[in-house]
């Protein structure tokens, strides 16, 4: 069957002189057959005349054209050079290598940069903007940072007139930093985008610490696995957008849309990033107290709420005390806040240690492991430590108290949890994988002061693996003196993929040993120098 439509277009009535109004009638048809132009006169005398008619011949498209066809041949040709040569893709401005700078520009750069202003204060100093902030940094500053500030319950006044000594004086420029998401306008400057990643990357650390000791105090006899709920109830993302509408942010982080009607990956995102640097600009400024005061004070975390309970489980039966300050207190963010340690105490932080080693442990001095083990543990780490005590009998109570200490980091689960819940490793390590992840991102965001923070995440995440962690316990040969049960024993001498875990527990439960007794410089000393965290590992073949 032919489709056929005849389209005259014969002007007659109004002839036309010039050549090119030429005087065509096109006839279009579906057939098989191809293009035809027919003519009643071979000789082209007269070009304009009416007798000259094209008729156009359209191909059924469902009918494959004939082998030998030229427009199949094309078609053909054309598809097989789009498999076999892509277009390639111009890479990004951003990835095209440039030429480096030379020394003379390069030291030139850092010696003006704002990161190596503060001599007193390295780690502040390193999470300054790499470049002194432009106007359009500035135009933000004047126009929102005052309603950031009485949000959180600052004063008002610039930080800029507070002395050199303060680390105060730098919170006008880390608070504009915290606010600066990588969806915002400003993200595309490289001072700005480079230094709120790292003020994102400090705070996640600082977050975590801050609630591994609030609620070690607060809960004397919980396990760490519902302490882990609370947290993740508190800080999780999708609970952020709740902390930070209770405080009244939401529109410095999104100035133009309403945050209740985003979609959940377009809102969680910038909150978690702000919510998570705006805690590193303050512990860099002001310290831990201020970061329980903006906790609970601004954000209104109640650790009482329904919401933020953990699952009921089976608790094990806890027959043992606890010290006197935990005996039916529960301590407020207050309490932790404000401590400060009496001057003859025996420890850094002498109640955080009561809350990780319960004294029950005295039962435990005089053993067989007390005098077999501990010399050979106390000799690899290099204790105890040199301490100018006023009375000699503050520093013998402290290496006692330090040799229980070390006597729980190895006391595997297997062996007394289920006749005494707190009899094992476990709240220490809790402390210990927490400030081992603030210690070491400390480490790094002094040592690499131009990289981002993904980078230095990244680099984080691989320094600090737990197969490396175990690595370093078992490479100073600590792991066999590890009490198991029987049962556990006989099968842990053998396999390692049951062991390592379990050595991994006791070097993080070491640094959370020495956090409680020695303080934060105890920590990076075993980190760096005893188990050497920064070594290069050989890569897997």
């Amino acid at each position: 069957m032919e489709l056929s439509s005849y389209s005259s277009f014969i002007h007659l009535q109004k002839p036309c002189s010039s050549p090119s109004c030429s005087n065509y009638s096109f006839s279009s048809s579906f057939s098989p057959f191809p293009i035809q132009i027919r003519q009643n006169n071979h000789k082209f005398t007269n070009p304009t005349s009416q007798n000259f008619r094209i008729l156009a011949v359209a191909v059924d498209p469902q009918k494959e054209l004939p082998e030998n066809s030229p427009q199949r041949l094309l078609k053909e040709l054309a598809e097989r050079k789009r498999v076999t040569s892509p277009k390639k893709k111009v890479p990004p401005k951003r990835f095209i290598l440039k030429p480096p700078l030379d020394d003379k520009k390069l030291a030139q750069r850092f010696l003006n940069s704002p990161q190596l202003s503060l001599k007193s204060f390295p780690l502040l100093s390193s999470c300054l903007p790499s470049s002194r902030l432009n106007n359009a940094d500035k135009t933000w500053i004047d126009e929102y940072l005052l309603e950031a500030k009485q949000a959180l319950g600052y004063p008002l006044e610039p930080s800029d007139r507070l002395g050199d000594e303060n680390p105060a004086k730098q919170f006008d420029t880390l608070l504009y930093l915290a606010f600066q998401h990588p969806s915002c306008e400003r993200t595309n400057a490289r001072h700005v985008r480079s230094g709120h990643s790292r003020l994102c990357f400090l705070g996640q650390y600082v977050l975590e610490l801050a609630f591994a000791e609030y609620f070690l105090q607060r809960y004397p006899r919980e396990a760490p696995g519902p302490m882990r709920e609370r947290v993740f109830a508190f800080i999780g993302k999708r609970n952020m957008p709740k902390w930070i509408k209770a405080a009244s942010l939401q529109n410095l982080i999104f100035p133009y849309d309403d945050m209740d009607k985003m979609v959940r990956k377009d809102r969680e995102p910038p909150v978690k990033s702000v919510f998570w640097a705006l805690f590193g600009a303050i512990y860099l400024c002001f310290g831990m107290p201020e970061v329980y005061r903006v906790l609970f004070e601004v954000f209104g975390m109640d650790p009482e709420s329904e919401d933020s309970q953990p699952k009921l489980r089976r608790q094990l039966e806890d027959v043992d005390y606890v010290s006197v300050e935990f005996e039916g207190n529960k301590l407020s963010w207050q309490d932790v806040a404000a401590y400060k340690p009496p001057e003859d105490a025996l420890f850094v932080h002498p109640r955080l240690f009561r809350a990780c080693v319960p004294p029950g442990m005295h039962r435990f001095r005089g053993n067989v492991w007390d005098y077999d083990s501990r010399p050979h543990v106390m000799r690899a780490l290099r204790y105890p430590l040199e301490m100018t005590d006023r009375i000699p009998e503050i520093t013998e109570a402290r290496n006692i108290e330090l040799g229980l200490g070390l006597q729980l980091c190895f006391l595997h689960p297997s062996k007394y949890k289920f006749e005494h819940p707190r009899f094992c490793y476990e709240r220490l390590e809790y402390l210990g994988q927490k400030i081992q992840d603030l210690v070491m991102a400390e480490r790094l965001l002094m040592k690499h002061l131009d990289a981002p923070g993904k980078w230095i995440q990244e680099r984080h995440r691989r320094l600090l693996m737990n197969k490396f962690c175990g690595r370093y316990l078992r490479d100073k040969r600590l792991h066999q003196f590890i009490i198991y049960s029987e049962e556990v024993q006989d099968k842990y001498e053998h396999n390692r993929r049951l062991r390592n875990p379990a050595t991994t527990a006791v070097q993080q439960a070491l640094h959370g040993l020495s956090y409680t007794v020695y303080g934060k410089p105890d920590v990076r000393r075993l980190m760096f120098e005893v188990f050497d965290f920064e070594q290069i590992q050989p890569k897997a073949v």
